[in-house]
């Protein structure tokens, strides 16, 4: 699949199948956020990987309920080692910097017909809590993975004349 396509055919996943993610496949997904560019190619985060059924069970409390975190095979937190540091432009290069690299991780993932969904909605220090991460270290995003067992229609969307705007704003 080119990524043209997985952009396309990309959904936000609630509902998965009760079979796990092959090694092999889950390895190519960590590896394309491992490879993921970075602010001064610092990398400074860490991807805490989740297949116990019983953390998975405590983290949907943290995610506001959301019961299908429970039921994905694997559940990964994105977190920040360094939160601290600001581009030129201003911004934390942490939000950033995870935020690239979960969307190669969504990417990869659905390249290997597996669904994804990104979660805002969580309670950072109930996630930290769960998984044991230290109190200096924030948590960026939380996805679950998994071979999907719904298929979502597309969402609408804006048309480019409502989003682009060239050489100045209009």
């Amino acid at each position: 699949m080119d990524v043209n396509k997985a952009i396309e055919v990309r959904r936000s996943i609630r509902k998965y199948k009760k079979i796990d993610i092959e090694e092999d496949k889950l390895d190519k997904i960590l590896e394309s956020a491992r490879i993921a560019p970075s602010a001064a190619n610092r990398q400074q985060w860490k991807f805490v990987v989740v297949k116990d059924p019983n953390i998975r069970k405590k983290l949907v409390d943290a995610c506001h309920g959301q019961v299908f975190v429970g039921e994905a095979p694997v559940v990964i937190a994105a977190c920040s080692t360094e939160s601290d540091q600001k581009m030129p432009c201003g911004q934390y290069a942490y939000t950033v910097d995870l935020s690239i690299a979960l969307s190669f991780m969504i990417l990869q993932a659905t390249e290997l017909e597996l669904g994804t969904c990104w979660l805002g909605a969580f309670n950072e220090d109930n996630v930290k809590n769960i998984l044991n991460i230290p109190d200096n270290i924030r948590v960026v995003g939380v996805i679950t993975i998994g071979y999907p067992d719904e298929k979502p229609d597309p969402r609408p969307r804006k048309t480019m004349g409502e989003i682009v705007s060239n050489n100045g704003w209009m």
